[in-house]
């Protein structure tokens, strides 16, 4: 079936179904601590299991969870310890600060774009839900730019450390993203998609008379 054959209603249906898929992805992600893993080799100096699980641990933007033990919160890049790091780590606070206001920020703005969209689906506005589609764009981008700078951020605080402590610590440890960071990233695919189906819905109701006469 062709596009073009899709009813505007659908699509704006099919937009809000994926902006709540998104709202809820990014809220599960920003929830969650398996953004970051560091697990450690069992073999690397005749470690047990539970050793090696202990030695291990996983984060997420807020916390650091270590082993088995309780999460402890990360430090406050607006907190007054932040700037009392010494000026070789700064561009880590830097780039802590941007991805924890962008990605907060990026699901408020589907909040509020969800409702834009229930507005000009039900006053059938094409300039509202081009507007709608828009702004759904731009909440992906901030989610992409959020999730792209923690991707930098994880590597180059990973980097630091190794050069500041003995490199033989880190030989048997190894680093991954977990699935906190995969729902952040599948976050930014449906809001995308939302925003591409709010533009197709506002492009339907350009092609009749007056469509952009309507009012709220």
């Amino acid at each position: 079936m062709k596009l073009a054959a899709v009813p505007p209603g659908a699509l704006c249906l099919g937009a809000g179904l994926c902006g709540a898929l998104s709202f809820a992805l990014l809220a599960a992600s920003l929830g969650t601590d398996y953004w970051y893993l560091l697990r450690v080799d069992r073999e690397g100096g005749n470690r047990s299991a539970g050793e090696a699980e202990r030695l291990g641990s996983h984060s997420g933007l807020w916390r650091l969870c270590e082993g088995q033990n309780a999460c402890i919160p990360l430090i406050d890049p607006f907190g007054i310890e932040s700037w009392q790091v010494p000026t070789s780590l700064q561009h880590l606070i830097c780039m802590h600060r941007a991805f924890v206001v962008l990605l907060p920020l990026s699901l408020i703005l589907i909040v509020f774009g969800w409702i834009c969209g229930i507005m000009g689906s039900l006053a059938r506005s094409a300039c509202f839900l081009q507007f709608t589609g828009c702004y759904f764009l731009l909440g992906a981008l901030l989610t992409l730019s959020g999730t792209s700078i923690y991707i930098c951020y994880s590597g180059a605080a990973f980097t630091e450390t190794v050069r500041m402590f003995d490199q033989e610590r880190f030989k048997h440890v190894h680093i991954a993203f977990g699935w906190s960071l995969a729902l952040a990233w599948l976050s930014f695919g449906t809001e995308g998609l939302a925003g591409v189906l709010f533009l197709l819905a506002a492009r339907q109701l350009q092609l009749k008379p007056n469509a952009c006469s309507v009012s709220i």
